[in-house]
């Protein structure tokens, strides 16, 4: 009896022992077949890329994805698909598809691409930022990240130069602001948004203007010797500026007022060309 036990068990043992080394291979063939599909799809989404067929091209980046999301190519794909969709301008399809990334490849290699990206979409976003801020400072917080989080890389370069474009739309919100107000007469609400440039924005070109608007107005009410106070900080730190020698025409009465130019945003060319090419 107790040998009958051990045949039986044996049996048992090599039984399952052969199961198990089917299911691999099956697993295996699977793996291979799953991995080739992915393959096809991806080239078949670069072709479309290729030839400026970017929605279709992002829709097979997403069929490569969900054929071997196991892949070292799923992440990838995930990426493309997010460009393709900017490129084409679409750009809820392209964030909605750079957050779900960021969600379900957190440690992936490639993932400063997708900070990036989600900071260009909200600044080509971007439509009258006199209206609706909301894009720019999502934007602004983005490249503002990418610049923290990964200063070495070349993406963190082109983030400061976005920002900079970004503070310099923000300052040109708070002197349009402050240049209403001043037109109504409302100088507290006009000085308050022209000091808003001073001190949050003081890297940008409106630094200059704002100081002077501040000296027109101090002076405009009669606060002649707090007029003169800002036009020594604009004369010490732009001793060069147009709006310095305007400051001090201030001061007599065939001082004409400097109508500024807006400013407008860049075009989509620079670093976004070396973004495909990281994934060829």
């Amino acid at each position: 009896m107790t040998y009958l036990k051990l045949f039986l068990i044996l049996i048992y043992i090599i039984s399952f022992l052969s199961c198990t080394k089917e299911e691999t291979k099956v697993q295996n063939i699977k793996k291979k077949s799953q991995e080739l599909e992915m393959t096809i799809a991806y080239k078949e989404a670069i072709e479309k890329l290729e030839i400026n067929d970017t929605y279709n091209a992002a829709l097979k980046f997403l069929e490569a994805e969900l054929l071997f999301p196991q892949s070292i190519w799923a992440p990838k794909s995930a990426l493309m698909a997010s460009y393709s969709y900017y490129l084409q301008n679409y750009y809820s399809e392209a964030l909605s598809n750079l957050n779900r990334y960021l969600k379900t490849y957190p440690k992936d290699k490639n993932i400063v691409y997708a900070h990036y990206l989600i900071g260009i979409c909200y600044y080509e976003m971007i439509e009258d930022e006199k209206r609706d801020i909301d894009p720019l400072l999502k934007a602004k917080k983005k490249f503002e990240f990418v610049i923290n989080n990964y200063p070495n890389t070349d993406f963190s370069l082109d983030a400061k130069f976005k920002l900079d474009l970004i503070n310099d739309l923000l300052a040109s919100k708070e002197m349009y602001l402050g240049r209403h107000y001043q037109k109504k007469n409302k100088w507290i609400a006009a000085i308050n948004r022209y000091k808003i440039v001073i001190d949050d924005y003081d890297e940008t070109i409106f630094v200059e203007e704002a100081l002077h608007r501040i000296v027109e107005i101090y002076y405009k009410i009669g606060l002649t010797e707090e007029s003169k106070k800002y036009a020594k900080i604009l004369g010490y730190n732009y001793m060069s500026s147009e709006w310095y020698k305007k400051s001090y025409k201030v001061f007599n009465k065939n001082y004409i007022e400097f109508k500024p130019k807006k400013i407008g945003k860049n075009n989509k060319k620079g670093i976004l060309d070396k973004f495909r090419k990281l994934f060829d």
